[in-house]
């Protein structure tokens, strides 16, 4: 290990290197993976703080909201951050997501989601879904090849059935659960180990304190990643559907 790290490094990841299914190569690819963050809300900010911590060495972090990443250089100074100040919208999807190795969903509404994945399912990059609301919170990884997002939801809700964390509100400590999970599933994949949530939705309900799975199938007909894809470029008509405002599409 001398030569290779520094010795802040390793005393800064000394118990994740003794780790077998780490070790030091592990940890030197983590130090040269790339994962973008869609989003720096409650979902995402959790997940930044913990994959920066363990040592992945670009984050990408998609907000149109100005990004303050001050604390994350002084959490971990190996962690190269590049911030977007601009939306995640059809017009730069595809662009963003091909320069990363796994992408982060800690957006909040389904324009968004549904993006992400067509953006990640087109540029065969696995992505890490979130999804947060009162006191339950949900979380897969779509992988190329399915089943992706809209395996598992084909067509979203209908304008107002579901209502936002402002309007329903959120357990405070869900985000941070949730995010934390994703965090896992992106390092994880980073590292090449364990099993991902791949055709696994994991539901969690704080109130009672329960983790439950769905199972999730691939759908033939599914139309970005089925047998007669309808979906092969990413196009603002794409998500009219969603009330694509609120996405800035």
């Amino acid at each position: 290990m001398p030569g290779h790290f520094t010795d802040e490094q390793i005393r800064r990841y000394s118990r994740q290197i003794i780790l077998p299914e780490v070790g030091g190569k592990g940890q030197k690819r983590l130090l040269a993976s790339r994962v973008l963050v869609v989003g720096a809300g409650g979902l995402g900010s959790s997940a930044i703080a913990y994959l920066a911590a363990a040592g992945v060495g670009t984050l990408g972090i998609v907000d149109n909201d100005l990004v303050e990443v001050s604390n994350l250089q002084r959490l971990n100074s190996d962690v190269d951050v590049i911030t977007y100040q601009e939306r995640f919208s059809a017009n730069n999807a595809r662009e963003l997501v091909q320069e990363y190795d796994f992408v982060v969903d800690g957006s909040d509404n389904f324009p968004t989601h549904y993006l992400i994945n067509d953006a990640s399912v087109l540029e065969k990059k696995p992505c890490s879904h979130g999804s947060i609301l009162r006191y339950e919170g949900y979380v897969t990884t779509l992988k190329p090849r399915g089943p992706c997002y809209r395996c598992i939801f084909k067509t979203p809700p209908p304008p107002g059935l579901i209502p936002s964390c402002q309007e329903a509100g959120v357990f405070g400590i869900l985000p941070g659960i949730i995010g934390t999970i994703q965090a896992s599933e992106a390092l994880k994949f980073i590292l090449g180990i364990g099993e991902p949530l791949a055709g696994r939705l994991l539901c969690f309900n704080a109130l009672d304190m329960t983790f439950y799975e769905a199972a999730c199938e691939k759908r033939k007909d599914c139309a970005i990643c089925g047998e007669q894809p309808e979906i092969t470029r990413i196009e603002q008509n794409n998500y009219r559907e969603f009330i694509a405002e609120e996405c800035g599409l």
